[in-house]
C-alpha cells in the first residue's frame, strides 16, 4: 500500500505587469482571456503610462507555477499586448488605495481619529454622521485598517486593487 500523498501545487499570489496598446477593446480581450481559461483575477488596475500610446495593466491572481506560466503564454499571444512581466515580490513596490466611509458618532469619534493617525490615513470628508478616510499602502495594511473600522460601522468602501512598479531601473519597456 502506497502511503505517499500526492503533493498539491502551491498556490500563491502573483502580480504581473502587462503593457498594452492604448486602444479600445484591449482590456476586454485581456480580461476575456482569463474568463475563457477559467482563471480568476483577484485585482486588476489599468491606466495610461508615461507614453500616451500605451496602457499598463496590473493583474493580481492566485495560482501555482503552472497557472502563472499558462497565463503569461496566453497574454503574450494577444495582438495588442507588448510586454508581460511577473513582478517579483522582493523586487517590487506595491500599493493600493482605499476610500472608506465610517459612521461618525460622538461615542467612537476619538477611536476613529486615533486609528486614522496610527495608520497615517487621511480624512477627506467629514460630516456629523460620517467620515471618509483615504489610505494608501500594501494590501495587508489596507486589510488591517478595514478590520479596525468594522466595529464603527463601515457604510461604504472602495479600493483600487494593486498597482506595482519594479524597484530600480527595471521597467516594462515600450516597443517604439
Amino acid at each position: 500500500m502506497n502511503t505517499m500523498k500526492k503533493q498539491e501545487p502551491v498556490s500563491r499570489l502573483y502580480v504581473i505587469g502587462v503593457l498594452v496598446a492604448n486602444i479600445s477593446g484591449v482590456l476586454s480581450r485581456v480580461s476575456g482571456m482569463f474568463t475563457r481559461r477559467g482563471f480568476n483575477i483577484d485585482s486588476l488596475t489599468v491606466g495610461e503610462t508615461e507614453s500616451s500610446g500605451f496602457s499598463r495593466i496590473t493583474i493580481a491572481f492566485h495560482g501555482d507555477e503552472d497557472i502563472k506560466e499558462r497565463i503569461i503564454r496566453q497574454l503574450d499571444k494577444l495582438h495588442d499586448v507588448r510586454e508581460v512581466e511577473v513582478m517579483e515580490q522582493n523586487e517590487t513596490v506595491t500599493r493600493e488605495l482605499l476610500l472608506i466611509k465610517v459612521r461618525n458618532t460622538a461615542e467612537y469619534r476619538q477611536d476613529i481619529m486615533s486609528a486614522v493617525e496610527i495608520f497615517r490615513s487621511k480624512i477627506v470628508d467629514y460630516t456629523a454622521s460620517a467620515v471618509i478616510c483615504e489610505l494608501t499602502g500594501e494590501t495587508s495594511k489596507i486589510d488591517a485598517f478595514i478590520d479596525l473600522m468594522k466595529p464603527f460601522e463601515i457604510l461604504e468602501m472602495c479600493r483600487t486593487g494593486i498597482v506595482a512598479l519594479e524597484r530600480g531601473e527595471n521597467c516594462l519597456k515600450t516597443v517604439r
